[in-house]
């Protein structure tokens, strides 16, 4: 067992909402391993608390917090329950600030609670002149501005389902996604600025719109200024003349169980799943994760770095539920010096600092150490997701930023809209460690053969039901592609897909997706293993390691992308082999390392071990429209490097 790098005073466990909820509401006050086998034994009595404690305003209670918990999927929660998903996100003092936008450019805008509040009201009046109703789709092309956040919840307002793509997306990507939930109105921005640059997005949106034949009205928000689409294009409107008859929203109450949001899986293969999310539960699992397990308090400062097309865009909105103030970021991360989000931070004064473990390694990479350079006391929390955050990045974090935070690696997807391991201001941090499995989710690790098992990598699965399962895939009326995706491997058993492990103090320690696992000699290797042990090598940017069929069996091959005039050369190659194998095990040690200029990744920003697995054996590469460059696909194929 490895000494905690953080552990929380009396004082901030004392002060937290999860020590509140405990007095509050768990039978059993001992610890959190406590309180998670109640929150997974009795779950009605579970999230009921979970609904009073963190104000979930429902316009009626219902008859039952579940049923048919022994059917997964298939479970109900809350039924006869109805409430309004916008109206729980906007209430509250009017005057206290709701949103704070920075730019890239330096522009700075805020709104009020009650500013927000109308502008939801004028763009529902919109929507709903057009013809826009409960179940319509609205869809919205845009960055992270304050236009996304108001088209989202007004669209939440009426009963119709929002979804929405990054702005940075290509045409075909867009029209993967778009062409599949046929929405009734789409929302667009004439661009936006990325490394000092003004894309121009008319084009794009100028195509996806004429490709849509369901669309029957066009709304531009003017990022760029640019009235082109307004001046020209029939049935558009600027969004900003919708907001002269700004009113206050007028809620309807919907079923729990109301479709709220289509996210988009960003798989390499085959189109990308249409994954539809209910209103009660994703408030209700997010409610949890923002007040017990990440210490969101009313009046606190939330900032995560995303873009409208990751999952988490929807999960730091949600945000508002719990009274704090929302601080949104477009532009490049890094742009002009890595310092960009830190001076944000400093003057937003922000309490919780979301971003990617990529980034955290691409910082300390840099040099740049926040804590010289910036005053961040009221910073209380880092959350870093999307990939495994390697140890090394748990010593950076608390060397360059702050030696009294809770440093929460987080863990779930767009396929649960949430996490099933995440944070716990209660608890220790332990170095390469997720803090905790989530409250009300039987999260648990699986061998081959279905068993539990402990200080061992296996299957990462969630063993019963929870709210925020998804309603199904969009056109799938049976569910048969849902239960394929999730329920084939281990029946009844949600099987995520991931490679993990739970250590003997309850941390989870996550080795990757397990399709990307490896197997060279039959030894299982999960790919992060390999990735945590690169992340401390200075010389690499950037990596990707697969398995290359090779004589009967399968061989490591690990690309590299190196610093800016660094060779690939004898020396150094000895050297990686030299770590990896004193870091993990001479199993690990690649057979092969061979330097590219560039790595494939999906428009989430996410490795694609699978495209390049394709590459290497010259097999097509599904579905290259999940990818943001995959030009650099061909740089992979008939490489000499791997022919022997």
């Amino acid at each position: 067992m490895t000494d905690p790098v953080w552990t929380p005073s009396a004082g901030r466990i004392a002060s937290s909402r999860l020590h509140a909820f405990i007095e509050a509401h768990a039978r059993d006050k001992r610890d959190y391993a406590a309180l998670h086998r109640w929150s997974v034994e009795e779950p009605a009595a579970f999230w009921s608390a979970v609904i009073d404690f963190c104000g979930m305003r429902l316009s009626s209670r219902g008859d039952a917090a579940v049923e048919g918990f022994e059917r997964m999927p298939g479970t109900r929660w809350f039924r006869g329950a109805t409430l309004n998903f916008a109206e729980n996100l906007l209430q509250g003092d009017g005057e206290r600030i709701a949103l704070v936008f920075v730019g890239e450019d330096g522009e700075r805008r805020e709104l009020t609670l009650a500013a927000l509040r109308a502008q939801v009201g004028a763009v529902a009046r919109a929507l709903e002149a057009v013809g826009v109703g409960p179940g319509d789709r609205v869809a919205g092309i845009l960055p992270n501005t304050p236009e996304c956040v108001v088209a989202a919840l007004a669209t939440a307002s009426v009963g119709a389902i929002w979804s929405s793509c990054s702005p940075d997306f290509g045409s075909a990507s867009l029209l993967d996604r778009l062409r599949q939930i046929a929405p009734r109105v789409l929302f667009g921005v004439d661009g936006y600025r990325y490394s000092g640059k003004l894309i121009d997005c008319l084009p794009t949106l100028a195509s996806v719109a004429g490709s849509l034949p369901t669309v029957r009205h066009v709304i531009v928000t003017h990022q760029a200024g640019d009235d082109r689409a307004a001046r020209d294009w029939p049935r558009t409107q600027r969004f900003a003349d919708l907001l002269a008859s700004g009113d206050e929203p007028r809620y309807r109450a919907f079923a729990f169980d109301h479709p709220l949001f289509i996210l988009f899986s960003s798989g390499t293969t085959g189109p990308p799943k249409c994954i539809v999310h209910g209103a009660g539960g994703t408030l209700l699992q997010h409610l949890k994760e923002h007040q017990l397990h990440s210490d969101i308090r009313p009046g606190d400062r939330v900032f995560f770095y995303t873009t409208t097309g990751w999952m988490m865009w929807n999960w730091l909105l949600s945000a508002l539920a719990s009274g704090a103030t929302l601080v949104l970021y477009d532009g490049a991360p890094l742009h002009p010096d890595p310092g960009a989000l830190w001076r944000l931070a400093e003057r937003e004064k922000v309490t919780h600092f979301g971003t990617s473990a990529r980034y955290l390694q691409t910082l300390e990479k840099s040099g740049y150490e926040p804590a010289r350079k910036h005053d961040l006391r009221r910073l209380r929390a880092v959350l870093s997701t999307g990939s495994p955050l390697a140890p090394a990045s748990f010593d950076y974090v608390y060397r360059a930023i702050g030696n009294d935070l809770q440093l929460a690696s987080i863990s779930g997807g767009t396929d649960i809209v949430s996490c099933f391991v995440l944070g716990n201001p209660m608890l220790p941090v332990h170095r390469g460690e997720i803090q905790c499995r989530g409250l009300g989710m039987d999260v648990r690790i699986f061998d081959g053969d279905g068993r539990s098992i402990r200080g061992r990598k296996g299957e990462l699965v969630c063993a019963s039901p929870f709210p925020s399962m998804p309603l199904g895939f969009w056109k799938d009326p049976d569910g048969t592609a849902y239960r394929r995706a999730y329920f084939a491997r281990f029946p009844g058993v949600w099987h995520h897909g991931d490679f993990a492990e739970l250590t003997e103090h309850d941390g989870i320690v996550m080795h990757g997706r397990s399709d990307a696992t490896l197997n060279p000699g039959g030894v299982r290797i999960g790919t992060a293993e390999i990735y945590r042990v690169l992340e401390g090598m200075p010389e690499i940017r950037d990596s990707v390691v697969v398995g290359q069929s090779w004589d009967g069996d399968t061989r490591i091959v690990l690309f590299v992308t190196l610093a800016a005039g660094l060779p690939l050369d004898a020396e150094l190659e000895d050297r990686i082999r030299r770590t990896i194998r004193s870091a993990a095990s001479p199993k690990h040690v690649p057979a092969r390392i061979v330097a590219v200029a560039d790595i494939p990744r999906t428009l989430n920003g996410k490795t694609s071990e699978r495209a390049v697995t394709d590459a290497i054996h010259g097999r097509e590469v599904g579905n290259r429209s999940a990818l943001a460059n995959p030009d650099v696909l061909a740089s992979f194929r008939n490489l000499r490097e791997i022919a022997s």
